[in-house]
């Protein structure tokens, strides 16, 4: 398929201010622009409490052994989540993040206890999702990074710290597609063909790493290091919008988490990102709308970067840290609001969304580049 030329050339724009008419990542196939409207960035290593961010919710609840399938219940409790700030912004700290902690104890009522973190918005529909991630090497939980509508639509990046084999170096790593032909099979998605099992070239223990998966119609790319390492695709594909979720937990089921840990095991979370267009039509058409207003003013698309064997670890560019330099004049001097925090207020408020002809390629016509 041709394309108009101006698409290309607003797609190629790169500013360092604010991201005014959205974000674009680059399509393996066709090696052509794939638009996105808003996004969401946390940097956990700069966030002092995680209360203080109000685009993630402490999840607190409940899994009977019998729903869950395994030995143990399962207790997700707010306490089992922590951040630890790191020293000094721009220093690499391998101890900084945000902390999902698995307990080695069953309480009373025979559960494990586990940790879960979700986004406050449930409209991410198409889109990137990163997470910059360092496994426990413990045995006995799952660690989990996924996009979540409901049990039928559902993108899932797994790690079964039983798994990891340190003496043969085998450390792999379960993408899942829930559809309904996987609940039809018990849940079972690997009798569907929306489940791999693939072997990391790195220890995941070891330090931190990307985690990625590129969600679009028909398709799912999952990445490591900006690796791809599998693709879905077909009708049992995802096609509504949903939330994020952070997830560490285990209930000693013997085909799964195994368990429970011998002792207390932390999974820590360095950094969350997320470029997507939004599910909720009145936000694309509110976006659009300010873009157009705004496109006189130096309006762009940035490309966002893969992120690189040198900047894993810190996560590489982060825009939140554009908007910021961008108000830094309009924001008072003894505001001591952290960066993490006040990038996730701006992402409420500031303008992301394509120019009107940008918009057309990335809804109507830039998905047939799939």
């Amino acid at each position: 398929m041709r394309f108009p030329t101006i698409l290309l050339v607003a797609a190629s724009q790169l500013v360092s201010g604010i991201c005014e008419c959205g974000y674009s990542i680059i399509d393996l196939e066709s090696q052509q622009p794939i638009f996105f409207t808003d996004y969401l960035e946390t940097d956990f290593t700069r966030l002092p409490v995680i209360s203080q961010n109000s685009d993630w919710v402490r999840q607190q609840f409940t899994v009977s052994a019998e729903d869950g399938r395994g030995d143990y219940g399962k207790a997700f409790k707010p306490e089992n989540i922590r951040t630890h700030m790191a020293e000094m912004k721009g220093r690499l700290d391998e101890e900084a993040g945000l902390r999902l902690l698995v307990g080695s104890v069953i309480d009373n009522d025979g559960a494990i206890s586990g940790s879960e973190l979700d986004t406050e918005r449930q409209d991410l529909h198409w889109g990137s999702f990163r997470a910059g991630m360092r496994l426990t090497p413990t045995n006995g939980t799952c660690a989990a990074f996924f996009w979540y509508f409901n049990d039928t639509q559902e993108i899932d990046i797994e790690f079964l710290s039983r798994e990891f084999d340190h003496d043969k170096g085998t450390y792999p790593v379960n993408l899942v597609v829930q559809s309904k032909q996987s609940l039809e099979a018990g849940y079972d998605a690997s009798k569907t063909g929306t489940y791999k099992r693939v072997n990391l070239d790195f220890d995941p223990t070891d330090a931190f790493h990307e985690y990625r998966f590129d969600y679009t119609p028909n398709r799912v790319l999952f990445y490591a290091d900006s690796k791809l390492i599998a693709r879905m695709e077909g009708e049992n594909m995802p096609s509504a919008g949903g939330h994020l979720i952070l997830q560490h937990w285990s209930n000693g089921n013997q085909w799964w988490s195994g368990g429970p840990p011998t002792e207390d095991a932390t999974v820590t979370v360095s950094y969350v990102k997320a470029y997507f267009n939004s599910s909720e039509p009145e936000h694309q058409e509110s976006l659009r709308q300010e873009c157009l207003r705004l496109k006189t003013k130096s309006s762009a698309i940035c490309a966002v970067p893969d992120v690189t064997d040198q900047d894993v670890m810190s996560g590489g560019r982060f825009f939140i840290d554009d908007e910021i330099s961008n108000e830094t004049d309009r924001q008072d001097e003894n505001d001591d609001t952290s960066h993490a925090t006040r990038g996730a207020t701006f992402e409420r408020n500031i303008v992301l969304a394509s120019v009107s002809t940008c918009i057309f390629f990335s809804l109507k016509v830039g998905w047939n580049l799939l």
